[in-house]
């Protein structure tokens, strides 16, 4: 598992100190830098080195979060594919699981335009961060 630690922003909430709904995509992909290193060390954005693309992403919303308390972020592996990994999130304040989610990411070359096998080297580094239900 990985873990940030989130310090909502007063722009991140609404009239009723609310979590906006849209902020936790930002916060799970920011849950993900772990994970993107494990591909691309050093996070280098350029077209011929970074290595994934989404393919999708899910929300469930569970309670209420609010602005003036830290927001955990845990993020796991959930399954892992021959080209793709699911990767679940939660969002956790005051102790409580508020937000949980999945990001499907694929390893991708962008110059060929086509999924690519997820090297072996990788691939355990991801297994190690499997979720295992408690």
């Amino acid at each position: 598992m990985f873990s940030i630690t989130v310090i909502p922003k007063f722009g991140d909430s609404d009239g009723l100190k609310h979590i906006t709904n849209t902020i936790l995509a930002s916060w799970f992909e920011a849950g993900r830098n772990d994970i993107f290193r494990f591909f691309t060390p050093d996070l280098d954005l350029s077209y011929e080195k970074w290595k994934l693309i989404m393919a999708r992403t899910e929300f469930d919303f569970l309670k209420q979060m609010y602005y003036g308390y830290d927001v955990e972020i845990r993020t796991y592996i959930l399954k892992i594919g021959n080209s793709s990994f699911t990767v679940y999130h939660e969002a956790w304040q005051q102790g409580e699981l508020k937000v949980k989610g999945i990001a499907v990411c694929v390893h991708f070359d962008f110059i060929e335009q086509k999924s690519m096998t997820i090297p072996e080297d990788i691939r355990k580094k991801l297994e190690e961060h499997l979720f295992v239900e408690e």
